[in-house]
């Protein structure tokens, strides 16, 4: 057998077992979702082996979206580490079998400690199923193992379910986009969505002129400014805006009349204007459903007060 062959009946046996599980989905999950909504603490992620990886997963993304959460590996626990969890933590406890050893020895200490369980187990008669509060029943009818004997269809149902109940959580606690920004500064999409306007725009050399001024001086302003464009102002204030675009429609359409018009006779009156605390990802939405490369930076009184172009954006 080819290797992509045996890749592909390995991807469409994990994406078989995921679809199986949806019809496992009941009011346990709806249950285990309310409790850790509700939890007042952190939700722990405990597992052994190839769950206990997955676990470590699905803590780092309860974290990042909004759920108080960390990774406790069960014999740690048992060595001391059990006093990480305090009052209001809720823990989740991953097992395909329901049976390991060095998890269920835990459960004891956190029952005498009031502490509400999460059971995540393939087999709904088990010891941890029977011994947790609330027991979420993930079965997988085999492996994508050809030997049906390595963890790879069931922890990939796993590491799904833990996405499921981290998204449920996401809306349940109306969790956005600005709030998932708090949790990732260091990266590209937390830059775009805490930048503001005031922190990018251009604010030195700005290409403004007179609406009396000649078009064809204006030209020269709009290259010489190297953002393709210059600001028309009256009275401190924006009052238009002239493109290369719009230099170029003047030239087809007033021929040898074009160095007898002025900058106000062609502008365009109602340039996009956003304030300076705009953040750059709500810029690049306005210059994307415009079609425009730029936006002018304005106060309430429309003074300009810089200019942000596509380049300042990409951050």
């Amino acid at each position: 057998m080819q290797v992509r062959d045996i890749a592909a009946r390995c991807l469409r046996d994990e994406a078989e077992a995921l679809l199986q599980t949806i019809p496992q989905l009941d009011e346990a999950f709806d249950r285990a979702v309310e409790l850790m909504l509700h939890c007042t603490g952190k939700v722990v992620v405990t597992g052994v082996g190839k769950s206990g990886h997955i676990g470590a997963k699905i803590a780092a993304t309860l974290a990042s979206t909004g759920t108080p959460s960390f990774y406790l590996n069960p014999l740690d626990a048992f060595h001391g580490d059990l006093g990480m969890v305090a009052e209001g933590d809720v823990v989740v406890a991953l097992s395909n079998s329901g049976l390991t050893d060095e998890l269920l020895r835990i459960i004891p200490s956190l029952k005498e400690r009031h502490v509400p369980i999460i059971g995540i187990s393939g087999n709904a008669e088990s010891l941890l199923a029977r011994n947790v509060d609330i027991h979420i029943l993930l079965h997988v009818a085999h492996e994508a193992c050809p030997l049906n004997l390595a963890p790879t269809s069931s922890t990939t149902a796993q590491l799904a379910l833990g996405d499921a109940l981290a998204v449920a959580l996401m809306e349940g606690r109306h969790f956005k986009a600005n709030d998932y920004a708090q949790f990732h500064p260091g990266g590209s999409l937390g830059r775009r969505l805490l930048t503001t306007a005031h922190d990018v725009m251009r604010t030195e050399d700005l290409p403004v002129v007179a609406t009396t001024m000649p078009l064809s001086e204006a030209v020269i302003e709009v290259s010489r400014s190297r953002l393709g464009m210059v600001v028309a102002v009256e009275d401190d204030k924006v009052v238009g805006i002239i493109t290369d675009g719009d230099v170029r429609r003047a030239m087809e359409r007033l021929k040898q009349d074009f160095f007898n018009v002025t900058v106000g006779e062609v502008m365009t009156p109602t340039p996009k204007c956003v304030p300076e605390t705009m953040k750059i990802s709500e810029i690049q939405r306005v210059m994307q459903d415009n079609k425009i490369h730029a936006v002018l930076v304005t106060d309430q009184q429309r003074h300009l007060l810089g200019i942000v172009d596509s380049f300042s954006c990409m951050i």
